[in-house]
């Protein structure tokens, strides 16, 4: 891909994300309007991941690493590229792999894998989910090992901390539930 000759405004990417090191996956698979630039790509995994947007991200694409604007110091990679106005379908081909970082702290990272590129009727104007399977894991439980503490102590009842972890994820926590349906109405508000 990568072309001035590409329009982008009737082409769409299918993407699959994956959260890395949990078990069983999480992942959804979207489509999203080529035209988007990575800081929108955010906005849309976060959205369909079931993030809260609420610390730092990063794409690593082909060897370089696109960081967000606005922050001062994101201190020795001066090879860093902020990623406004850079438009993910002129960074990739058809079965390329990045890694979208999320959450310095805890350390979530998201294989994306652009499953196919196709030309549509008419532009699509905001990203759609296919599918996907699981709910995301809570912010700040803590990265992969906190995710599984957090698991043992919701399902088992006799767990010392089974009723602080289900106060603390409001209640109740469902590590199956998806709601694709609520997804992409989330989906809408992002153009």
């Amino acid at each position: 891909m990568g072309g001035p000759s590409l329009k982008l405004s009737n082409t769409v990417l299918q993407l699959k994300i994956t959260l890395l090191d949990v078990d069983p996956p999480i992942w959804r698979r979207i489509l999203v309007p080529a035209s988007f630039a990575l800081p929108r790509l955010h906005r849309v995994l976060q959205e369909v991941m079931g993030w809260q947007d609420s610390h730092l991200h990063a794409f690593d694409i082909k060897d370089k690493r696109y960081v967000m604007s606005g922050i001062d110091d994101w201190g020795d990679f001066p090879d860093d590229i902020i990623e406004d106005g850079i438009k993910i379908a002129n960074l990739l081909d058809v079965g390329d792999t990045f890694l979208y970082r999320y959450d310095y702290g805890d350390g979530w990272e998201h294989l994306v894998v652009l499953e196919d590129i196709s030309s549509v009727d008419s532009a699509l104007l905001h990203a759609v989910c296919l599918g996907g399977e699981r709910a995301c894991p809570p912010e700040d439980v803590g990265g992969t090992p906190g995710y599984k503490y957090f698991l043992e102590a919701i399902g088992d009842v006799s767990h010392e901390e089974h009723e602080d972890y289900l106060v603390w994820a409001g209640g109740s926590f469902d590590p199956e539930a998806f709601n694709l349906a609520l997804t992409n109405v989330g989906l809408q508000r992002i153009r």
